[in-house]
């Protein structure tokens, strides 16, 4: 057994296990090859991604219509010139930019972005998917794929093409969220669903929700939640989750994800940036967590206010999986503060993040700057147990992160 005597060792076999460790990324918001446009990357998607957005309009006296009116390659040179021209990338969001260019082999400090676009049109986009895969360290990602979305519907209706480092994960937003307006695009493909969930409307849901399980292949079925989310309200909502997703999930065998506390359009203006946080009511997942153990739920909260509650009802069932730093809590400040609790309350019963990338090549800067807070925070925690005469060996360290990176997710499926 290679044993670790001093912390020294301890920061380079931690760095060396997390770096060589590949990683399943649970949650984007990518797409695979075959998905054509849906496929973003490169410096105009880049610098357009919507924290870029919020982040630049910030600085000038632009109105949100106008920047809005420009085509994308504008919007790009704005959120550039403003951002990385007229002021220092410290942002969390624009140190991401430098931090892809820097793994990329790019001059960071070139500051022309058709220098950027340059390198970005030259590549040939397969081999290039296996650079940034290989950059990463990544096994695989799992996307976010909404059947009622017609532009992605059609790729997995007629050209879809099987990618094992590109998972499915079954997006219900539209379905929970809205029925009153999606049942109407759910009859459209042929289920006989009305806006009342009587008995034969219940039963074609779940014939709707199995047949696009299979379809993809989803791992998980998942929903992003308004914070005054709950089960008891009487609502649509509720409804279809108890008495259509959890059964099917439960059948199938696969966890219904939760990411709770997101507001919705506070500022429309600034269109998919226009989105904000509140803490949530914890009430509803402990009732699902209780009244479902044959249920497994994988769970994530937005507001830095719910995570002691989630963490602490993570220790009360074993059904509930917490991951990630989800979105404002992606921010090294915050990783750090939340892993460091998650371990204290949980061991390494956990899934410690996520990406929730975009764009892809996001994959680097955002797993790159997570692993750097999480390789600390084990490294601080190994040395408290070596400064009590605890001896841990490289074999140990190695197990933990890919327990943390990957391994407790497929175990999590398999139960």
């Amino acid at each position: 057994m290679r044993e670790i005597v001093n912390r020294e060792n301890i920061k380079e076999v931690v760095k060396k296990a997390i770096n060589s460790t590949y990683i399943t990324d649970i949650h984007t918001h990518l797409f695979s090859e075959c998905f054509g446009d849906l496929f973003l990357y490169g410096i105009d998607h880049l610098l357009t991604y919507h924290y870029l957005i919020a982040e630049a309009i910030r600085y000038t006296d632009m109105d949100y219509n106008s920047f809005f009116s420009m085509n994308k390659s504008q919007q790009a040179e704005f959120v550039w010139d403003t951002l990385f021209i007229k002021n220092t990338p410290v942002s969390e969001s624009a140190r991401s930019i430098i931090t892809i260019f820097n793994r990329l082999g790019l001059d960071v400090n070139v500051k022309d972005i058709n220098y950027y676009r340059n390198f970005f049109r030259s590549i040939n986009l397969s081999d290039y998917i296996d650079e940034v895969f290989e950059i990463a360290k990544l096994k695989c990602v799992v996307m976010t794929n909404d059947p009622l979305d017609d532009a992605e519907r059609k790729v997995w209706e007629n050209s879809y093409v099987e990618d094992e480092r590109f998972k499915a994960a079954l997006r219900l937003d539209r379905v929970l969220n809205s029925w009153e307006e999606s049942f109407t695009d759910i009859r459209k493909l042929g289920y006989n669903v009305g806006k009342d969930l009587c008995g034969p409307v219940i039963e074609e849901i779940q014939k709707f929700l199995t047949d696009y399980i299979e379809k993809m292949d989803a791992l998980y079925c998942a929903a992003s939640l308004p914070p005054d989310f709950s089960m008891t309200d009487g609502s649509y909502r509720a409804k279809i989750i108890e008495e259509c997703v959890l059964p099917v999930c439960k059948k199938k065998n696969i966890p219904f994800a939760l990411m709770i506390g997101v507001k919705r359009a506070v500022n429309p203006e600034l269109h998919l940036a226009g989105d904000s946080v509140k803490k949530a009511g914890i009430e509803s997942l402990e009732y699902l967590c209780s009244k479902y153990p044959g249920n497994k739920f994988l769970v994530t909260m937005l507001s830095l206010e719910n995570q002691q509650e989630l963490t602490v009802t993570a220790r009360k069932f074993k059904n509930l999986m917490i991951f990630g730093c989800w979105w404002f809590l992606n921010s090294p400040s915050l990783i750090e503060f939340i892993t460091n609790m998650r371990i204290e309350w949980l061991g390494n019963s956990f899934i410690p993040q996520h990406s929730d990338c975009r764009v892809f090549e996001q994959l680097i800067s955002k797993w790159e700057h997570s692993k750097k807070v999480i390789a600390g925070v084990l490294v601080n925690k190994y040395s408290d147990l070596i400064s009590e005469g605890y001896k841990i060996s490289v074999d140990e360290i190695e197990r933990d992160a890919n327990n943390l990176f990957g391994g407790n997710f497929w175990r999590f499926l398999e139960k």
